[in-house]
């Protein structure tokens, strides 16, 4: 991160005096609350945790299969929430992106952080509008456009949507484990046609695919008895989709699992915990963490079993200079009886450290 990115986050306090320091009031997630849209395809400044995660696989004008990520992230840190002053860091917006191309041999990445204000970051509360910098990503109508201008590659990419939300969990209450504390606000847009093009050296290279769409938010801490989590979002070659998280104990097994398929008519069912397994079929250690990922597995979900392959074992991104932790985000294969069915990501945090969200 270069010293102009770090000072966005920077807070001067001896310059500031009077920001609070007392304990912020976060809003429960409770079930029953209806989604609303296009509202909530906004921000959530009350609550203390958001994102909009978007991952996709696209072919270029060359044949050339690649992996996208452009994620923005929004914190409210409780510091300053009482203060008059545009530097006090009540909220936060982070961001990252990046490529995945199999012939590259690792993750292209970058990212940026900033107090939101001042010009520097700004997150809409009607609508899916965040920006960083210059990197940003707009929704208009049912056509998200992001744009990225990392360090060594661009991305100038349309998303569009041509099936309804799908609401995770209980109509859009998504449990993540036995407390019904544990839960977030949770909605999918599987299957968004995607073009653009993606700039790598000095080319411009038009591409076109599939992408799909998280947006959570919530106010709940990761349990102290977890230590990360595996989520994949897949988009099947029918149109169907699939989406599986398992929230890893601290000895490596399963603390709360859940998920949601939706098969190409449109028909949609949340998955119980007993109904998901993930196991690892092949480990990856990082030449540069030393942190060993189980890039591939065997999936079961709701008596189906899928074979999950990374593009390639290289996908870790190492984001120790905005949010703090290191994870594995990839582009994978999807496989079921030897024949492949779709595509997808996969991300797997907490392997090296303990993750605390």
């Amino acid at each position: 991160m270069t010293m102009r990115r770090r000072q966005f986050l920077l807070v001067p306090l001896a310059l500031a005096p009077g920001l609070a320091r007392a304990a912020p009031e976060f809003p429960a997630v409770v079930p029953g609350v209806p989604m609303q849209f296009p509202r909530d395809h906004g921000s959530h400044p009350a609550f203390r945790t958001e994102w909009w995660y978007i991952t996709g696989w696209v072919t270029d004008d060359t044949g050339r299969e690649l992996g996208v990520q452009v994620t923005f992230f929004r914190s409210r840190t409780g510091i300053g929430e009482d203060s008059r002053s545009a530097f006090a860091p009540s909220q936060l917006l982070f961001a990252h992106a990046a490529v995945a191309e199999p012939a590259h041999g690792r993750l292209r990445h970058d990212q940026r952080v900033a107090r939101m204000g001042l010009g520097l970051a700004e997150a809409s509360t009607t609508t899916t509008e965040v920006r960083v910098d210059d990197w940003s990503l707009v929704l208009a109508g049912d056509r998200y456009a992001a744009k990225v201008m990392a360090r060594d590659f661009t991305l100038d990419l349309a998303f569009t949507a041509k099936t309804p939300v799908l609401l995770q969990g209980e109509q859009g209450w998504s449990r993540k484990g036995p407390r019904d504390a544990q839960a977030s606000y949770y909605y999918s847009r599987p299957q968004l046609v995607t073009t653009g093009t993606i700039g790598i050296g000095t080319r411009q290279h038009p591409v076109r695919g599939t992408s799909w769409l998280d947006h959570e938010w919530s106010s709940a801490y990761l349990a102290p008895e977890a230590r990360g989590w595996d989520w994949l979002g897949l988009n099947f070659d029918d149109g169907g989709a699939l989406m599986l998280f398992r929230i890893r104990a601290h000895d490596g097994s399963a603390y709360w699992a859940g998920g949601t398929s939706r098969d190409a008519a449109g028909v949609a069912r949340t998955l119980r915990p007993d109904e998901i397994t993930f196991t690892a079929r092949r480990e990856w250690r990082s030449p540069r963490t030393g942190i060993v990922y189980p890039v591939a597995f065997d999936v079961r979900a709701a008596g189906v079993d899928l074979v999950v392959e990374p593009v390639l074992d290289d996908q870790e991104l190492d984001a120790r200079g905005s949010v703090g932790t290191i994870y594995w985000e990839g582009a994978v294969r999807v496989s079921a009886g030897g024949s492949m069915v779709g595509r997808g990501y996969l991300e797997l945090t907490g392997y090296g450290a303990p993750l605390r969200i």
